[in-house]
Formats: C-alpha cells, structure tokens, sequence
C-alpha cells in the first residue's frame, strides 16, 4: 500500500510539472515567438530544471507540439462536444449551431490563442513543423470529427461531407482572422451569429 500511494505521490508531481512546462511554454512562445525561446526561458517560467523539460519533452519542438496539442484539447474538443453521445441526437441544425457558437466565441475572446496562431502563420516560413503541427494537432481532429458527424446524417443529403466541413471551418476561420485578429470588425462589422445561421441554413438546407 505505501508503494502505491509512494507512485500515486510520484505521478501526481509529474502531471503538476508537466502541466507547469506547458504553461511555461505558452507564455514564452508568445512572449518571444518560437525561434527566440529557449528551454533555458522555458524551464526559468516554468520553475523546473531545464533537464526537467527536456526528460518531459525531448526538445524545442517536441514541446512545441505538446502545447499545440494541449491548446486542441481545451479549445476544438470541448468546443465541439460531439464526442457526446447524447449530441448525436439531436436535431444537427442545433449541434452545429451551438458548436459553431462555442468556437467563434472561444476564438474571439482568447487574446493569448489569437497570438498563438499569429506566431504559427509567422513563423511557419522558417519552421514548417509549427503550420504541421497546427494541421495535425487542430485542423485535421475536427476535420475528421465533422466529417464523421456529417456522414451519421444521411438526412443532410450532402454530396460531400469533408468538403464541407471545410468550407464550414473555413468560413469561420477567416471571420475570427478578419474581425479579430486583422481588427476588420471596426472596419467591415459581422454579427457572429449572422455568420452562423447562414452557415447551418446551406448545410441542413433550411430555407424557413
């Protein structure tokens, strides 16, 4: 019993060390970019030995992913909610609704994650694992997601799913760059929920 509760005890300090890296990470990328932080700048935020990091995530670009997964995780997964079983059943014009509601607002209201793609289409020139791991890590989860989804509603009657969901993720994509991050919104202002319910209208066909 005591050498379990010793291993609980040890797993327990890796998470909370782990979880310190990741945050660690996110502040220096976005305070630094990615070619200029360092996991000397990493573990000094994160308040862990540098050898710390590197036994948690080999290197620069092993963390780099980590955070970028992490950032998945807390924004699309539980934006989209349609690894709910119960979502399944409901009328899909509501799902995509409400899920198209959670990303804008998730996407227009997180600062640090619109600076965080900033510096993935910056710097993806030089490091083209950084747009990679973007694709892998958050456009491809919820495009095979939606596109899954898609195909469980014969009833939509779409010809082709992923494409889709691609213009579906497109669409709003390009709002949050446009309205947010480029500050159209002063300029060319789009309610968000125009964007929404023209975007559930074309893909369940409702015309009413």
């Amino acid at each position: 019993m005591r050498k379990t509760k010793t291993v609980d005890t040890a797993s327990s300090k890796s998470q909370e060390k782990t979880a310190a890296i990741l945050k660690g990470a996110m502040q220096e990328f976005l305070k630094h970019g990615y070619a200029a932080t360092s996991m000397d700048k990493v573990a000094k935020a994160a308040g862990v030995s540098k050898a710390t990091v590197y036994s948690h995530f080999g290197d620069k670009e092993g963390l780099f992913n980590a955070v970028m997964h992490d950032l998945a995780q807390d924004k699309f997964n539980t934006a989209m909610g349609l690894h709910e079983p119960q979502s399944l059943n409901k009328n899909p014009k509501i799902v995509l609704s409400e899920m198209a509601t959670k990303m804008l607002e998730n996407a227009k209201s997180d600062r640090a994650f619109q600076d965080f793609i900033r510096i993935v289409i910056g710097e993806s020139g030089r490091f083209p694992e950084l747009a990679k791991s973007y694709v892998n890590n958050l456009a491809k989860p919820a495009i095979e997601t939606l596109t899954k989804y898609f195909k469980s509603h014969p009833e939509l009657k779409l010809e082709d799913p992923e494409a889709t969901v691609r213009v579906m993720m497109g669409t709003m994509i390009y709002y949050v760059m446009l309205q947010e991050m480029l500050h159209g919104k002063d300029i060319v202002p789009l309610a968000s929920d125009r964007v929404i319910d023209t975007l559930t209208d074309l893909i369940t066909g409702d015309r009413s």
